[in-house]
C-alpha cells in the first residue's frame, strides 16, 4: 500500500468491515468510492465473492461472518495458487514426476506414414 493510498484512507474512508484474510474494507465517508486494504501482497483472487460484490456495488449491503450469502453447497474461498507451491499439478505433470496411468485399450496414438 502506498502513502497516498493511506493518507486518502485515514482522511476520507471509513473502516466497514475485514474478511477470514485479513484483508479491511472501506468506504468513503459520503459512500461513493469502496476500496479494499489487503493483508500482506495486494492480490485481488484473495477478495472473497461476497467482498467482491460489495466492492463492485452489485450488493448495498455489506457482509458480515454471520450473512447470508453463503450457500450450503458452497466450498470456502481460496486465493488463487498458480504459481506457489500450492498450485494444482495434474497427475503425469513435470511436478508430479512425470508419471501417468497407462492409457486404456481405446486409445491408439497417431503415427505418421
Amino acid at each position: 500500500m502506498t502513502i497516498g493510498t493511506r493518507l486518502y484512507t485515514w482522511w476520507k474512508g471509513e473502516e466497514v468491515g475485514k474478511d477470514r484474510f485479513g484483508n479491511r474494507y472501506f468506504r468513503e465517508k459520503g459512500g461513493a468510492r469502496r476500496w479494499v486494504l489487503y493483508d500482506g501482497e495486494a492480490e485481488a483472487s484473495k477478495v472473497p465473492a461476497e467482498w467482491h460484490a460489495w466492492l463492485h456495488k452489485t450488493v448495498d449491503r455489506v457482509p458480515s461472518e454471520n450473512s447470508a450469502f453463503a450457500q450450503s453447497w458452497e466450498k470456502p474461498h481460496e486465493a488463487n495458487a498458480t504459481g506457489s507451491a500450492e498450485a494444482y499439478h495434474p497427475p503425469g505433470s513435470l511436478h508430479e514426476g512425470a508419471r501417468r496411468a497407462k492409457a486404456t485399450g481405446d486409445y491408439e496414438p497417431w503415427r505418421p506414414s
